[in-house]
């Protein structure tokens, strides 16, 4: 499948787990990620999805667009301490959008839901205008991004609620290994990656990515 039809699939797929009982139930408790509780997580998990209609329905970038790893170097969040400011903002729009409740997220998502075919697929391929970052990257880079976030965090979400987590489309789950690996070759050298993956022995103690 197209990246644009990975983030369709996998959109539905974390939406479905939004919806779950669970979630609503342990809304108010700590989540798997530190300092940010269930309804936080699944706040910041339900925007890779409610805000997508409104970048993609931009005009085109007239900015050339950037590739994926510049993107990753670039974001302030990747390596920052916890409580540096941008991943407590992060952490404030997620408890922000998470405010009106568990039903009101997952109304807001049903409605992304069903806009999003006409605006991922009608998309032209001209660059889309990233509003939090103020730079531009493709419209199949943009939503690569969208899929990391939505298959990362559904899996932070289920561990916090003693779920299982959901699967996604091989195809998008290959997507994300693929630019993850890319991303922890850049920050741990390719030697370390190839001894993670094929000599145990040998291997570093973290090749995490982002």
């Amino acid at each position: 499948m197209s990246v644009r039809d990975d983030y369709l699939a996998s959109a539905a797929v974390a939406a479905a787990f939004l919806a779950e009982p669970a979630v609503a139930a342990r809304w108010a408790e700590p989540s798997a990620l530190a300092k940010l509780s269930v309804g936080g997580l699944a706040g910041h998990l339900s925007r890779q999805i409610v805000v997508i209609p409104g970048v993609l329905a931009a005009p085109p970038s007239a900015a050339a667009p950037i590739d994926l790893v510049e993107h990753y170097t670039q974001v302030k969040w990747r390596g920052a301490e916890l409580d540096e400011e941008t991943n407590a903002g992060i952490r404030e729009t997620g408890e922000t959008a998470a405010a009106p409740g568990p039903a009101a997220i997952n109304d807001d998502v049903a409605a992304a839901l069903a806009e999003l075919p006409g605006v991922v697929l009608g998309r032209s391929d001209g660059g889309v205008l990233v509003p939090w970052t103020g730079w531009t990257l493709t419209v199949d880079g943009f939503l690569t991004t969208r899929l990391l976030e939505l298959i990362v965090h559904t899996d932070d979400l289920a561990v916090s609620v003693g779920a299982v987590t959901p699967e996604f489309p091989p195809s998008a789950v290959q997507t994300v290994v693929d630019l993850l690996s890319r991303l922890a070759v850049q920050r741990h050298g390719a030697v370390n990656i190839l001894r993670a993956l094929s000599r145990a022995e040998r291997a570093p103690a973290t090749i995490a990515a982002i």
